[in-house]
């Protein structure tokens, strides 16, 4: 089918990693910050509860969210270039929706040829010297339902949108006029099974074309 948007989930979705969690083993708490993601992903617990407690444990730096941006390409998901320059050269409507750093999504957003301005994330905020000083806690994207909110704004005047993405908060999107197509090629989730309209779980995410095309 024909969407008149298509949009993506980033982490676990275009790029084989959690930016989070990435960012928590650079100070030493993966494995704490690890669980909260999979609790959140997993709908285990809204992410309202963890976003806001991670960041504040990390305190990531501008250095560090540089280093992970990079990390983001490096570990692209097979088949991402692909699937996006195949709907770009038909000029299709793409966007990223992540509860990720934008910051860090940017680059990635970029070299997939998407525009800033079609890059929907939660935005950080540094002092002078580069050290943390917070995140926009108005964004949507910081708690549960926030896809559902940019979906509902993006499809404001077309009849279709569908979201590709992997986790619970990818789930929450779903409305009249939006499909949500479960990708489970980095991870497989049963919530995501269970509530997506169509699952996908090759790991080469251009073989989900077909389904968007």
């Amino acid at each position: 089918m024909s969407y008149d948007v298509i949009c993506f989930d980033c982490d676990s979705t275009l790029s084989k990693i959690e930016g989070i969690d990435e960012l928590a083993k650079w100070v030493g708490v993966g494995e704490e910050m690890a669980r909260l993601t999979d609790a959140a992903m997993n709908g285990e617990l809204p992410l309202e509860q963890v976003y806001g407690k991670r960041l504040e444990t990390i305190r990531p730096d501008k250095s560090v969210i540089d280093w992970v941006a990079d990390l983001y390409i490096s570990e692209i998901v097979d088949g991402a270039k692909e699937i996006f320059d195949n709907l770009l050269t038909q000029d299709r409507e793409i966007h990223i929706i992540s509860g990720g750093l934008r910051q860090a999504i940017l680059p990635l957003a970029d070299f997939l040829g998407v525009p800033k301005s079609r890059v929907h994330a939660v935005d950080i905020h540094f002092n002078a010297d580069g050290s943390y000083a917070g995140f926009d806690e108005n964004s949507p994207l910081a708690r549960s339902g926030g896809k559902h909110e940019i979906c509902k704004r993006l499809l404001n005047g077309k009849s279709s949108l569908v979201l590709i993405g992997d986790g619970k908060t990818d789930m929450e999107a779903k409305q009249p006029g939006v499909t949500v197509i479960g990708f489970g090629g980095v991870c497989d989730r049963a919530v995501t099974r269970e509530f997506a309209d169509y699952f996908v779980n090759d790991k080469n995410i251009n073989f989900l074309y077909p389904l968007i095309k």
